[in-house]
Order: structure tokens, then C-alpha cells, then sequence
């Protein structure tokens, strides 16, 4: 329901911020490329980092598979939803080659698009026709574990800022500069996602919701813009 899910992202944010803590603080401590492999390496011993290291490497080749069939959700045809996330992986990977300057700037352009797309979204749901709006609190209640499942599901879309420890080499001053980007990429993520949360579940409820690939769009057409 529309309480467990908001929950669930208090639950989800609650644990990204400890983690984000304390990736912060190992940062600092170890201003160098790796991230988790150095961390565990360096505080554990070489096996435990070789264990962190496949760990986050595993974990993000999941969030990104997952990453880029939402994106071709809404991009492409149902028949192409997979080609297309697998070319949108090619893509960024061809970008990310080229090195960090230029990667730098294509995220800059997407965050850009994708927080004007979600500020349309949200702007849609708050002006909306209000026989559309079908309130936060609609449908029935998912209890603990419902609020355990939203944790769960919504924990790896906190997770980009635990690749920011991972630019150690590449940024000036690391040791001050990442746990300052990894604060404040938690905090936008976390008020942009209660945001979007609380205006797809005013304007379509817990079951449309859930029962929806394209929630957003979805949320605009129903808002009746």
C-alpha cells in the first residue's frame, strides 16, 4: 500500500545514509580509486577485499541491467525493450571510455533531462485535475513486510553515490571532496524520491501503482495533461 511504500523509503534512505557515512569517512581515509575493494583490503585484509570488490561489482552490473530496462520501458517498443537497453548499455559504456571528463559532462546531461522530466511529473501531479488525484492512503495496508519488500526494492536506487568513492584518483582534494559529493548526492536522491513517491501515489494510488511499467507516464496522463 501507499504508507508501506513510503515507509519502506524512509527504511531505504535510513540505510543508504549509514552506508553513506561510513563510505564517506573510508574515503577520506583512503583518498584513491577502488572504493570498496580498497576499504576492505586495507581494514580486513586481501581476501576481504577481493570478496568487497567482486560484491560491488556484482551489485552494480544488477542495478544496471535493471537501470537500463526501465529506461528502455519508456524509450522504445515493447519488442525492443531489450535490444534497447542493451545498446543504451553500449552507449554509456562507449562514453565512459573515452574517460572521466567526458563522462563527466553525459552525466551532467542526463541528470539534467531526467530531473526536468521528473519536476514535469511532479509539477503534473500537484496541478492536475483533482478528480484524478486518488490519494496517498488508497488501497489496502502491506504491513511490516510490505514496508520490508519497498525497503528492498528501493535500497539500489541509493546506490550511485557509493560509486563516487570509487573516483578517489580522479578528483581534486579527495579526501574533502568526495564525502562532501556522497552527502549530497544521498540528500537530493532521498527529497527527489520522496517527491516523486508521494505524487504517483496521490495520482494513481497503490494498486495503479504497482500494477504499472510506466508509472510516470502513467502519472502525467491521469493528472489529465
Amino acid at each position: 500500500a501507499g504508507s508501506a511504500l513510503l515507509l519502506g523509503l524512509g527504511v531505504a534512505a535510513a540505510i543508504a545514509y549509514a552506508n553513506a557515512s561510513a563510505s564517506a569517512q573510508l574515503a577520506a581515509q583512503y583518498p584513491t580509486s577502488g572504493g570498496t575493494y580498497v576499504y576492505g583490503r586495507e581494514r580486513l585484509g586481501p581476501w576481504w577485499g577481493f570478496v568487497a570488490g567482486w560484491g560491488f561489482l556484482v551489485g552494480k552490473t544488477a542495478s544496471l541491467a535493471a537501470m537500463a530496462m526501465a529506461l528502455a520501458a519508456y524509450a522504445v517498443p515493447v519488442t525492443w525493450q531489450r535490444p534497447g537497453a542493451a545498446g543504451a548499455v553500449v552507449v554509456l559504456t562507449a562514453v565512459g571510455y573515452r574517460g572521466v571528463t567526458r563522462t563527466a559532462r553525459m552525466a551532467r546531461v542526463l541528470v539534467g533531462l531526467v530531473l526536468l522530466v521528473l519536476g514535469v511529473v511532479v509539477a503534473a501531479g500537484a496541478l492536475g485535475t483533482p478528480s484524478a488525484v486518488a490519494g496517498p492512503t488508497a488501497g489496502a495496508s502491506g504491513g511490516w513486510y510490505g514496508v520490508l519488500q519497498a525497503a528492498g526494492l528501493l535500497f539500489f536506487a541509493f546506490a550511485g553515490y557509493a560509486r563516487v568513492a570509487t573516483l578517489g584518483e580522479e578528483v581534486r582534494d579527495p579526501a574533502r571532496t568526495i564525502p562532501r559529493a556522497i552527502g549530497l548526492a544521498l540528500a537530493v536522491t532521498t527529497s527527489v524520491y520522496l517527491l516523486v513517491g508521494v505524487t504517483l501515489l496521490s495520482v494513481l494510488g497503490p494498486d495503479d501503482l504497482a500494477g504499472s511499467s510506466e508509472p510516470l507516464a502513467a502519472a502525467v496522463a491521469a493528472s489529465g495533461w
